[in-house]
């Protein structure tokens, strides 16, 4: 039997009388990596925003491990999960002060933040960057650092918004292999918002298409890939439409 991380029942977003989204349902398997595709500005990220619980809907209902959201406790789920965004948000302190942050909020002892920080670097291949400036590093080292940021969390979801739009093809690989190992090690249910349907096709276990405030289409990602049933999917594999 399949187990949901998360469920939502006809998910709406409007802003001063805007639809951003529209009737949105999803069910994000547990352990999987799901990929949101769609154009830029289709509402991608006020999506991930949603499911992360740093905004509320204007209607439509979230469920978390089948429990409507007003059954659970709001604290405890936003401690299970975190979100990377598109531009990492980096403090203009060391590498180690921009990892060990999350914990400090939590009020963690330094011996546990000392090791949870290796940890979390070694995880993302800059162990031996912790001295170093984050402001300073290159755009992929950066992203690496706010991956590292979040899964010293130790989270159950991570949230990836456009984790690779601004990165050269190196870079690019670098992250992509980086998703694929936590979600593989650690069994993260990963949610990848991306304008790239090969890199949705190269990571994700499920996908679902995002156009025009609405999901035109959702299920097993290279079926979607390989056979979609919305024309406007086909439209774009066969390069008539730039998402």
């Amino acid at each position: 039997m399949r187990e949901y991380a998360i469920r939502t029942h006809n998910l709406s977003r409007e802003y001063d009388g805007e639809v951003i989204l529209k009737e949105i349902n999803l069910q994000l398997e547990r352990g999987r990596i799901h990929a949101i595709i769609g154009p830029s500005g289709v509402g991608k990220s006020v999506l991930l925003r949603l499911l992360n619980l740093l905004e509320r809907p204007t209607s439509g209902e979230i469920y978390f491990d089948g429990k409507a959201l007003k059954e659970n406790n709001y604290l405890k789920l936003q401690r299970r999960m975190t979100l990377v965004f598109q531009k990492p948000a980096l403090f203009n302190t060391s590498v180690y002060e921009n990892v060990a942050y999350g914990l400090k909020v939590r009020r963690e002892n330094r011996g546990s933040i000392a090791e949870k920080v290796e940890k979390a670097l070694g995880i993302v291949g800059l162990k031996g960057y912790k001295h170093k400036r984050a402001r300073d590093l290159s755009g992929g080292e950066k992203q690496r650092v706010a991956i590292a940021r979040a899964m010293v969390l130790e989270p159950e979801i991570l949230f990836l918004d456009e984790p690779t739009s601004d990165l050269d093809p190196r870079n690019v690989a670098i992250i992509e292999e980086l998703i694929k190992y936590i979600n593989r090690e650690f069994k993260t249910t990963i949610v990848i918002a991306t304008h790239n349907m090969f890199q949705a096709r190269r990571l994700a276990h499920q996908a679902s298409v995002l156009f025009e405030g609405r999901i035109i289409e959702s299920g097993n990602a290279q079926e979607i890939f390989t056979n979609p049933q919305d024309k406007r999917i086909l439209r774009f594999i066969e390069g008539k439409i730039i998402f």
